[in-house]
């Protein structure tokens, strides 16, 4: 884990930011804000009952709804106060702390990866590459990655597409939004549904 990392650099700035962050979604689900949308478009990519990892779990919101819907779910996020924070509000998937530079998983590839909440825009530009070709390295032939994050930080969708390419990985469908809006050359968030070949 480096400094340039964004979401390290926030936590030295701001020792309580993970906490905010974990009340923030709490507090969005007591008044049943709509939190599951990346879970949804994920489920809809593969058959019941398969292994899945999210990538960049934060306190667990994504995988744990792909959890309920009956897939074996695997979070990973480098924060442990996030990773604490899932463990105690949704158990039943497997929560670890974990850089994804360095990500290494023993057991069967997944067959699906999720990495939402702009995970990529905060890992240190220098891993980014790395990153990918540690998903590539964990999906199953004929897995899929879907991968969000907005644009304006830091991050040109262009180049994540040009590391896409130098991972090893091949885009299948670009869209906008989690809830399948086409994505134009003006779109102001990406999600990017990535295959292994």
């Amino acid at each position: 884990m480096t400094s340039q990392n964004g979401w390290l650099r926030q936590r030295a700035e701001n020792p309580e930011h993970s906490q905010w962050y974990i009340k923030r979604f709490r507090d969005l689900a007591a008044e049943g804000q709509d939190l599951v949308g990346e879970a949804r478009l994920v489920d809809a990519l593969v058959p019941r009952g398969v292994r899945i990892l999210d990538a960049g779990c934060g306190p667990g919101r994504v995988g744990a709804h792909l959890a309920a819907a009956g897939h074996d779910v695997t979070g990973v996020d480098l924060d442990p106060e996030l990773i604490a924070a899932a463990i105690a509000d949704h158990p039943g998937p497997r929560w670890l702390v974990g850089d994804l530079s360095e990500l290494s998983l023993p057991g069967p590839p997944f067959d699906a990866i999720v990495c939402a909440g702009n995970v990529m825009t905060f890992a240190d530009p220098e891993t980014r590459v790395e990153i990918l070709r540690r998903f590539a390295g964990h999906l199953a032939p004929g897995g899929r990655a879907a991968i969000g994050f907005g644009a304006g930080r830091g991050y040109p969708f262009d180049e994540f597409l040009a590391d896409v390419t130098t991972a090893g990985l091949t885009p299948d469908l670009l869209l906008s939004t989690w809830d399948l809006r086409p994505f134009t050359p003006d779109a102001d968030f990406l999600v990017a549904i990535l295959r292994h070949p």
